[in-house]
Order: C-alpha cells, then sequence, then structure tokens
C-alpha cells in the first residue's frame, strides 16, 4: 500500500519519510493552515529537498491558476492536490500542466458516483476528506461506508483522520471491491506532536505495518 504523509514543513522529516519507502510527502500551500508551507520553508529549501523514491504534493486551496502553476516551478513539485472547491474547467487548466488530484469532502449520505462526475475525465486521482468546517487536517474521519459498493473509476486516496489505531479497519477496507482503486492512505494531523511536526516512531510503526497491504 502506497502512503502519503500530509502537512510536511521539515526537511529532515521528509528525507526520513523517504527513508522508510513513503512514497507521498504532501505540502499546504493555504496561508490560513497552521502547517502553510511557507511559514517553515522558503520557496529554494523546497525546491531543492529530494529524496531517493518520494514525491512532493503540493496541496492548493481555491487558489489561482497562476498561483498553482508557479509554485510548481519554484518549488519542484510533482503532484497538485486541490482541495477546495475547484471548478472541473479549473482543474483542467492545471492538469495540462502537471498530475492533479481533486479532493472531495464526504457526508454520509453523500451520492459520490455524482459528486465526482465532472471531473472523471479530467483529474488524474481523487482523495477522499471529511467534510467539516476547515480544508483537511481535522483529525476527524469520515464514515468509509459511503464509498462501499462503488465502482470509483479512478485511482483514489484514502484521507481523513487516519490513525495509529486504524490498521485493522484499513486491512478490512483494502478487501472491499471499492479498494481495487485505492492508490493511497493519507495521513497527517493525527501524527503529530504540534501542527507540521510529525512522530517518526508512530509513523515508522504504521509504515512497517501497513506498507503489505
Amino acid at each position: 500500500m502506497r502512503i502519503k504523509v500530509c502537512g510536511m514543513t521539515n526537511a529532515e522529516q521528509v528525507l526520513q519519510l523517504d527513508e522508510m519507502g513513503v512514497e507521498f510527502a504532501g505540502f499546504i500551500f493555504y496561508p490560513k493552515s497552521p502547517r502553510y508551507v511557507h511559514r517553515f520553508m522558503p520557496k529554494p529549501e523546497l525546491k531543492r529537498l529530494k529524496g531517493k523514491n518520494i514525491n512532493k504534493v503540493g496541496v492548493f486551496v481555491n487558489a489561482t491558476v497562476d498561483e498553482v502553476l508557479e509554485a510548481v516551478d519554484d518549488c519542484g513539485l510533482y503532484i497538485v492536490q486541490l482541495h477546495g472547491d475547484e471548478t472541473p474547467k479549473y482543474c483542467e487548466k492545471i492538469a495540462n500542466y502537471v498530475t492533479v488530484v481533486k479532493a472531495f469532502r464526504l457526508r454520509e449520505d453523500d451520492n459520490v458516483l455524482w459528486k465526482v462526475k465532472d471531473y472523471t475525465d479530467i483529474a488524474d486521482m481523487f482523495l477522499f476528506d471529511t467534510e467539516g468546517a476547515g480544508y483537511g487536517g481535522t483529525g476527524k474521519k469520515f464514515d468509509w461506508n459511503v464509498l462501499q459498493g462503488l465502482n470509483i473509476g479512478k485511482p483514489f486516496f484514502l484521507s481523513g483522520g487516519i490513525g495509529p489505531d486504524d490498521i485493522d479497519k484499513l486491512a478490512e477496507f483494502a478487501q472491499e471491491p471499492v479498494a481495487k482503486d485505492l492508490f493511497s492512505i493519507d495521513v497527517n494531523s493525527r501524527f503529530e506532536t504540534s501542527p507540521g511536526i510529525k512522530n517518526m516512531d508512530a509513523l515508522e510503526q504504521f509504515v512497517t505495518k501497513i506498507k503489505p497491504f
């Protein structure tokens, strides 16, 4: 199972993730977030940050197209995650330039396939997160049952309050038919000692247990 650790703010910790075999490191480009990357790392440092296998993912919330594309170039991003209320037309402009993950915040009564349908031919991947007052990093889990029995037909990240105690639940979910499209697990605040600073011991234990799935 692939793993993305989001809300990274420390270069040394990113390189530790790379050594663990984590495939994706997420950096938040949303100024209102306590994990806003440029509060901790300037553009040149982020651009220089490279591991052996880890991919840098930029997370944006309702930014302008120019802001996103400039960040891709200035910071050496491999993937863009659009976590706000971006329209299909907006996503298409970004997708013409870089790999796009479109995030959807889900409630238990959502019609997921209806919610994603206008993005299916545009986004490269989806991400499913928890509906809430903010944009990610809430530490709250949505009801994964809303995905049961669906044919997403697109690789997706499973996000939203996943923590060290979710190993068994993730193992069960990985056996469900919908999980044929499960591309990666996405974790963040449940593995933090403070916003943007990860508990690396807890992450290493989690990665070791999740990888075989």
